[in-house]
């Protein structure tokens, strides 16, 4: 029970901070008129994750980042997306045509955009590997497959929590106002996000 309920709290005190794929899940789910139409970018965050967290766990993880030109070319990859996914979320609060309807994405840039902000986030994967990965150390056997379950689950049941609030709020903003300014703070995180990315990049030189 220690090691599943230690990975509860663990997965949710980093699960819950406002960031790029936070804002994305929960933005297509406001914007598509039925919630079928978020399920994409809820399985591919919550494969995403899974993978991390596993990866992670097994310590594979850690030997990758020991290569410091892998974790330059992630920061520099994740930055140049960041910027073009900022700039593509912005446009999509342009006027004619109604604002869900320019950003409800396809599931094919559900997926391609969720798998980016999750797998080219450099910071969600070191908080990954630093945090999920290193308390793993303390269990083995069944305790750390509890532990990792926990982890994933949680992934999972915030991701589906976030698209159906989305979805709710969605539904309440008709003339998609809420919509249009959700849209803009999105792409305003998404490009801050970007700009940090960009300091670390410069601080490699």
């Amino acid at each position: 029970m220690e090691a599943l309920v230690h990975g509860i709290v663990l997965a949710f005190g980093l699960i819950l901070p406002l960031g790029v794929q936070n804002v994305f899940v929960f933005n297509q789910g406001a914007t598509h008129k039925k919630f079928s139409g978020a399920v994409p970018v809820i399985l591919t965050a919550g494969i995403c994750d899974t993978l991390l967290i596993s990866l992670a766990v097994a310590g594979v993880s850690v030997i990758v980042f020991n290569f410091e030109w892998i974790r330059n070319l992630l920061f520099i990859v994740g930055f140049l997306f960041l910027a073009y996914m900022g700039w593509s979320i912005w446009k999509s609060t342009g006027e004619g045509v109604r604002n869900d309807q320019q950003a409800s994405f396809s599931a094919k840039r559900q997926v391609m955009f969720a798998a980016s902000v999750s797998l080219l986030n450099p910071h969600a994967i070191m908080d990954t590997i630093g945090v999920i990965g290193t308390a793993s150390l303390v269990y083995a056997g069944s305790d750390k497959w509890l532990f990792t379950l926990a982890c994933i689950t949680v992934s999972w049941i915030w991701f589906f929590s976030l698209a159906v609030a989305g979805r709710r709020i969605g539904q309440f903003d008709r003339k998609g106002t809420f919509l249009k300014r959700l849209n803009q703070v999105s792409a305003l995180i998404v490009w801050g996000m970007a700009l940090y990315m960009g300091y670390q990049i410069l601080s490699f030189f």
